[in-house]
């Protein structure tokens, strides 16, 4: 009985590719890659016109409550003076506009309203068009820009203030 032993020189190393885990980009071995550094023209670039004129308008209405600073982060552009004060998620059918408030809003523009800390409370809004963009949105957006320069810290230490009074 003849046995033939065929080896097969197999290649062990690595695959010279690799998928990125937060935007699943393929990137070839050694290439540099950032996928968190991004722009606001690179997250409204594919954005409809009626979308594209919406972010304008809610960016323009911003711009217009004073000194802050506006930045894209990963799938968002934030807004924030001292803390963020809302951020806008472009999305394909509407722009999705989180605004961060020291009360909870009930209105029809407001679909879902999120505890994000002791003193604010996230309200999602979807913002579909530019004439959307108007009273009152535009009155909680001035809201929050305030709230987050100092009043969210002034509340939260009257808070602290009443208790420690009441014991």
């Amino acid at each position: 009985m003849i046995f033939v032993i065929f080896v097969v020189a197999l290649d062990w190393r690595p695959m010279a590719d690799r998928q990125c885990y937060h935007c699943k980009q393929w990137i070839d071995e050694g290439e540099e890659h950032d996928c968190w550094t991004t722009t606001e023209a690179a997250l409204t670039q594919d954005l409809s016109e009626d979308l594209q004129d919406a972010y304008r308008r809610i960016r323009e209405t911003a711009v217009e409550f004073g000194e802050q600073r506006i930045y894209a982060s990963h799938h968002c552009i934030m807004f924030a003076r001292k803390s963020c004060y809302c951020f806008v998620r472009p999305k394909r059918q509407w722009l999705e506009l989180a605004v961060f408030l020291g009360r909870v809003v009930k209105a029809p523009q407001v679909r879902k309203v999120v505890e994000s800390s002791k003193t604010k409370r996230a309200h999602i809004i979807q913002v579909r068009h530019r004439d959307e963009v108007e009273p009152p949105i535009t009155d909680w957006l001035l809201e929050a820009y305030e709230f987050s320069g100092g009043a969210a810290k002034a509340k939260a230490a009257s808070k602290v203030k009443a208790k420690s009074k009441r014991r």
